[in-house]
């Protein structure tokens, strides 16, 4: 190459614009301080979103050993750091969940927060509704909220629909992957459904916190990474991280629970006044916020959230001079004032401030209640449609079908309403006014069409939209004398040019002339019958809605007329148990067919939700039809009519307490079952389930221990358990005897809760053990286990499983000093011999489950207090503990109107008292509580009141020591202290004369007793 053309060559490169480098991801792993001089570009690329993307993408790509094994992500330095960048990404972002959610999955989102959990100390294996906020450190707190209202936030955008994307040709390749993360994602959001009760439950706590939270910003990550315990002070303190104020945080969570209610009330109506209350509280709040820098919320749809839940709750009143014009049509409809929409509309025309869809969906609504026979609403329901299409008109948009539809048949009262046919004057000037004085017509509703050019300033194009608007009215009228009409009217002069009125005059002579009066008229739109179709549709429809047996059979007989079958699959929520399926459909006669499935599905739906009226109509008048052809099928009704009789009467008896037994012939009936075998007869496990726990709710432990047949015990698992349940239960009174048949029960647990281990022998010749959950060694699976379980209401029953519970709780954790307690430990067998194979998180949260079901049955009951806040003391939940000790205390003892019994206000249970005292940093509490021991714990005494950040009321407690050296020992700290005050206070506590040392020892048991009272109520004024 020539000089000369290398030099062109250099200046034209030189003349091309370089583009820079995008910054690979792991040149953040190697410069700490890269990451955030790079968010703080303009315009980063990649984009913060994109970099979390990439950091958890790496820092979660599994590993392959040297025997080509796919392994899980190694827990590595590489890994946490990837993973601390992402997390410092979002705080970079100040965790707006708005940009997250836009540009993360689900899944990448889920992980992030399930970091920011992490690095947070949020306690592990505890529920988030478990947590006390309130002591919870800031930044563990605030991570606790953002993941919470994350998880609602997701079920209101999943319920959205949205438009599936078809894939291109260059991305089949992808479809697996884009599979597995809807499967992913899908995953998730069944999870969040599940927990969304909790999550809900979370957030309303957090409108109960009054502090201000702090949230992790790049700094503490960074402290974070630096010295891991140093700072875990830092980030927990008052002062680190990020801000959030206790205004703006509840503004936030007010928004984001009424979205969740609100998309909740499409369910459950009251639900919408509930969303209501959480949006009024959010508009209250944002007024109050001078600059919410941290709250990230759609005022737009925060104003249409709240006008929709005014519309649906009723709270409009169209009289308030401070509603919206929405407020004012929704007060008008719940009021019934329709004329008054009617005017408002007509007043919109001209104004214009309706949005269209509103305006459309008010006539729909309109139409759906006329539909439904609503008298007086027709007329209605035509004038607002002519209103609408005067606005489409004056807009320019399309005149819509119904209009049109109207105009097939249109009469003169209809025309008058849109003219104003009244012999108003109405100079139609720039102004669109009259100059004259204008007569106010009787029927307001007959100002539509004039009232609506009343704008100022007035456009050309709504001129000529008019005038478009009154041509095609006038050309689309078939009848010449209602076309006349038109064209005679004053706006029809007004509005259209000479050279316009001329053609369309034209026309109307030349379709006068050509009028033969006697010539029979086309059918117009209305007078077309119904297709076959529409009637059965509508059969459907009504056959969908009934509950009446009688109706059903006669809607079916005209179905089976008209159309061909079968319509047992008209609603695809109608179920029939599996065990039921082939025998119904084996039936022949396809009439007789739908009508046992149907029956049978409609009445088993109304037995679930607890109609037990409509489910006995049903299910008899199904059992009537079947006795004539199918034994078989006779006894499965008979056997649901039992299942539904059982059920009213639980039912009944929980309201009522249990207080009125059943009557033997449904305790015969339920004896008979249980006993039945009959040949090829199709049995549902439910009802032998609901049989079994009937039977031990009304304590007939005597038949499940002596006269069941062993046929029962050994083909049916409920059976078995029931059994085992009484048997065990019976024999409580004499320990030696029952731990016999506790050990079978204990033995049938713990298998339910095991999982199958198997040994497996891997390259380097080691054996490992691999578990598998859900193992099938048990007679039932855990879940199905709780399910009956829950059926129980006997309290001897629960508070058996509970204690064994319990016991199998205390071998799987081995924690002596947190052991949960409960009665009847002593029954149970004193080892485990193959504990790996216990499921320890089964067994967790099996008895937390039992210990919460059974004190929504009885709050009251001392013993499951007791071990409910053991297992709160557990997981170091000191102050529900406390408040559940306290309840203990005082349902014990008429709320401490006498002494607490020793048997519940044991030592240990007072020592638990008192380290949830101390680690709340009430020490002058803790004090007080050291005298309730049978031997005064001096030591924890004076310890407790040698600190002095205690977070309780201090001297203010003084009043309820009795022992001596206590408060001399107060005394004496504060004259040390030179804390004056103080030490009066205790003085004169000491003072007292019923303290004197020398009065008979009655006097100081009395003195005792009554500060001990007085102290407790104390207390659960406090923590109730």
């Amino acid at each position: 190459m020539s000089a000369e053309a290398a030099d062109r060559v250099a200046a034209v490169t030189s003349s091309r614009p370089g583009t820079p480098l995008q910054t690979s991801w792991f040149e953040f792993l190697l410069d700490a301080s890269l990451l955030e001089k790079h968010l703080q570009k303009s315009n980063p690329d990649p984009t913060g979103v994109q970099l979390v993307v990439q950091f958890l993408e790496q820092a979660s790509k599994p590993s392959v050993n040297e025997q080509n094994q796919v392994q899980p992500p190694a827990d590595n330095r590489r890994n946490r750091t990837l993973k601390l960048l992402a997390l410092k990404v979002a705080a970079y972002m100040k965790w707006d969940l708005d940009a997250l959610e836009k540009g993360l999955s689900i899944p990448v989102l889920n992980m992030l927060l399930n970091e920011l959990l992490c690095v947070s100390k949020v306690p592990a294996g505890v529920k988030h509704v478990d947590l006390d906020l309130s002591t919870l450190p800031p930044t563990t707190a605030m991570a606790v909220l953002i993941y919470n209202r994350w998880a609602i936030r997701t079920i209101v955008l999943s319920s959205f629909p949205e438009k599936q994307t078809k894939p291109g040709p260059h991305q089949m390749n992808m479809l697996s992957v884009v599979q597995q993360e809807k499967e992913m994602t899908d995953n998730i959001l069944s999870v969040l459904k599940e927990q969304a009760s909790d999550s809900i439950s979370v957030l309303a706590g957090a409108l109960r916190l009054k502090k201000d939270l702090y949230v992790h910003t790049v700094r503490t990550l960074d402290l974070l990474a630096a010295d891991a315990s140093a700072a875990n002070g830092e980030t927990e303190s008052s002062t680190a991280g990020l801000r959030i104020s206790a205004n703006e945080l509840h503004c936030q969570v007010h928004y984001d629970l009424g979205a969740i209610f609100f998309q909740r009330g499409c369910t459950d109506r009251p639900a919408f006044e509930q969303a209501r209350d959480h949006f009024r509280q959010t508009k209250e709040l944002l007024r109050k916020l001078d600059s919410a820098v941290h709250v990230h919320l759609d005022e737009e749809r925060l104003a249409g959230y709240w006008n929709a839940c005014k519309a649906l709750t009723g709270d409009c009143d169209s009289r308030d001079s401070q509603t919206t014009r929405y407020d004012q049509i929704n007060g008008l409809l719940a009021a019934r004032g329709y004329q008054g929409v009617v005017e408002a509309f007509i007043k919109d025309n001209a104004s214009r401030t309706l949005p269209d869809h509103f305006r459309h969906s008010v006539l729909r609504e309109l139409s759906y209640k006329a539909q439904q026979g609503e008298a007086g609403l027709d007329e209605v329901c035509r004038q607002l449609c002519a209103c609408n299409a005067v606005r489409d008109a004056l807009d320019g948009e399309v005149l819509g079908v119904r209009f049109r539809q109207l105009l097939m048949k249109p009469g003169k009262r209809l025309l008058d309403f849109v003219l104003e046919n009244d012999d108003i004057s109405l100079s139609v000037r720039p102004s669109f006014r009259s100059s004259s004085p204008r007569r106010v017509p009787n029927n307001v509703g007959s100002q539509v069409c004039s009232r609506s050019l009343e704008q100022e300033p007035s456009s050309e194009a709504s001129r000529r939209n008019a005038a478009a608007f009154m041509r095609g009215l006038c050309e689309g009228l078939e009848d010449p004398a209602l076309a006349s009409l038109v064209s005679s009217h004053q706006l029809f002069g007004e509005l259209l040019r000479e050279e316009e009125r001329t053609p369309l005059a034209e026309q109307l002579k030349k379709r006068s002339a050509a009028v033969d009066l006697g010539a029979k008229p086309l059918p117009s739109f209305y007078d077309i019958p119904a297709s076959a179709s529409v009637s059965v549709g509508q059969l459907e429809q009504r056959l969908i809605l009934s509950s009446d047996p009688r109706a059903i059979r006669h809607i079916l007989n005209e179905l089976h007329d008209a159309a061909d079958g079968p319509f047992w699959k008209v609603n695809g929520k109608w179920e029939v148990p599996p065990d039921y399926i082939n025998v119904i459909l084996a039936i022949k006669d396809g009439l007789t067919k739908d009508l046992v499935y149907i029956l049978t599905a409609k009445g088993l739906h109304c037995t679930a939700i607890k109609d037990f009226a409509h489910a006995r109509q049903l299910l008899s008048a199904c059992l009537e039809l079947v006795t004539e052809f199918s034994p078989r099928l006779r006894q499965v009704m008979l056997n649901e009519l039992l299942l539904t009789e059982v059920r009213a009467h639980e039912s009944a008896a929980a309201l009522d307490g249990g207080k009125e037994r059943p009557p033997p012939d449904l305790v015969s009936r339920v004896r008979g079952y249980l006993e039945m075998r009959i040949r090829d007869l199709p049995l549902r496990q439910a009802v032998g389930e609901e049989c079994v726990a009937f039977m031990l709710n009304w304590r007939e432990n005597d038949y499940l221990t002596l006269q069941v047949p062993p046929s029962a015990v050994a083909g049916n698992p409920y059976v078995k358990l029931g059994q085992l349940l009484a048997s065990t239960c019976k024999e409580l009174p004499g320990p030696k005897e029952s731990r016999r048949t506790a050990k079978e029960l204990w033995d049938a647990v713990v298998q339910i809760c095991s999982v199958s281990v198997q040994h497996k022998r891997s390259n380097d010749g080691r054996v490992g053990l691999i578990k598998h959950r859900e193992s099938s060694m048990g007679i039932l699976h855990r879940s199905k286990f709780i399910t009956f379980v829950k059926k129980i209401r006997e309290p001897l029953v629960l508070t058996t499983l509970i204690s064994l519970f319990v016991r199998l709780h205390s071998f799987v954790r081995d924690d002596i000093v947190n052991d949960v307690t409960a009665e009847h430990l002593s029954i149970w067998p004193a080892s485990l011999p193959n504990i790996q194979a216990v499921d320890v998180e089964a067994v967790a949260v099996t008895v937390k489950e039992l210990v919460t079901y059974a004190l929504t049955l009885n709050p009251n009951n001392q013993s499951w207090l007791i071990t409910q806040a053991d297992i709160y003391f557990a997981t170091n939940q000191y102050s529900a503990a406390l408040n559940l000790y306290l309840q203990a205390g005082a349902v014990a003892s008429d709320f401490f109107s006498k002494a607490v019994p020793p048997d519940v206000y044991t030592d240990q249970v007072l020592k638990r008292m008192i380290k949830c005292c101390s680690m709340m940093n009430c020490h002058t509490q803790v004090a007080v509580l050291c005298q309730f021991l049978r031997e005064v714990d001096y030591m924890t005494a004076f310890k407790a009141l040698q600190e002095q950040n205690s977070h309780d009321a201090m001297d203010s407690f003084y009043d309820y020591i009795w022992d001596v050296t206590i408060l001399e020992y107060l005394t004496h700290i504060h004259h040390k202290r030179g804390e004056t005050e103080k030490r009066q206070i205790a003085m004169k506590a000491i003072g007292q004369a019923e303290l004197n040392t020398s009065n008979p020892e009655e006097v100081l048991q009395l003195a005792a007793q009554k500060r001990k009272k007085r102290f407790l109520q104390a207390m659960a004024k406090l923590y109730f």
